[in-house]
């Protein structure tokens, strides 16, 4: 699985910082001063606990995520 194949939430804290998550994936989140460094981070992150899984011998968590409110 990619990046891609799972819902990406981003939204920005009171002290003006951005997070980016994957709420699929625990732990797979970023927090960093802007929008554009949140999201590139979070691709890292990604892919630092996609090889994590992937040593294991484990698949990468199924998506459950529901957008409720947009």
């Amino acid at each position: 699985m990619q990046l891609e194949d799972y819902k990406t939430v981003l939204y920005r804290q009171e002290d003006g910082a951005w997070v980016a998550e994957v709420p699929a994936i625990s732990g797979c989140y970023a927090l960093m001063p802007t929008r554009e460094a949140a999201l590139a981070e979070l691709a890292s992150v990604f892919q630092m606990i996609s090889s994590e899984y992937a040593e294991r011998g484990q698949s990468l968590p199924a998506d459950t995520t529901e957008i409720v409110n947009a």
